[in-house]
């Protein structure tokens, strides 16, 4: 499996999907893939037709059946694991695209556990926090394993930001990252609103 295929999935019902789209476009037309504000709680993922003449120099090329897609050089490490979809149903169809590391910037699994635990804070907790209004950022990683996190937004004030914490964030940071032996927040929650509209 070459890089560019290990980077992004394109199903198959999407690489049809655009292949029929292009097919009203100029000869050699493809289709640019690229994360706007990466690296950041804002990033979206998008899809764009690029003519032969918009293709840079330090574009990933993937090579598909009918077309070529350019990966943004500067989007590249935020679209590991993406993946493209097209599901036709009785509406016409629906194009998804699912780039879990996006908003964070994929680390490895022997980088500090302060980068870890930050990545996962960002990749996998923050976005299942947003669905609240909230968000939880680590303030602190102390010498005895401690994560100490600040929370934001809609979980500032909520009285279930302690079951969230105990049983969601603490539970998922120590399965997954071993330094991690405890969490504690810092949030002044006293001072925040309650986020349930």
């Amino acid at each position: 499996m070459s890089e560019e295929q290990a980077l992004i999935n394109i199903t198959e019902g999407a690489e049809e999907h655009f292949a029929g789209l292009l097919s009203s476009q100029g000869e050699g037309t493809g289709i640019r893939v690229f994360v706007v504000n990466p690296g950041t709680p804002h990033a979206e993922c998008g899809v764009s037709y690029c003519p032969t003449d918009a293709v840079e120099k330090d574009d990933l090329t993937m090579e598909l059946k009918s077309f070529n897609a350019y990966i943004d050089h500067d989007s590249i490490p935020y679209l590991e694991e993406a993946v493209i979809d097209y599901q036709k149903d009785d509406m016409g169809g629906q194009l998804t695209l699912k780039a879990p590391n996006a908003k964070a910037r994929k680390v490895d699994d022997d980088a500090p556990a302060i980068d870890r635990i930050g990545y996962l804070l960002e990749s996998e907790i923050n976005p299942q926090l947003a669905s609240h209004g909230g968000q939880v950022s680590l303030a602190e990683f102390t010498d005895d394993g401690i994560a100490v996190l600040k929370f934001g937004g809609g979980c500032q004030g909520c009285g279930q930001v302690d079951a969230t914490l105990s049983e969601g964030i603490e539970k998922t940071l120590m399965e997954k990252i071993p330094e991690v032996k405890g969490v504690k927040d810092i949030t002044e929650h006293e001072q925040g609103e309650n986020p349930y509209y």
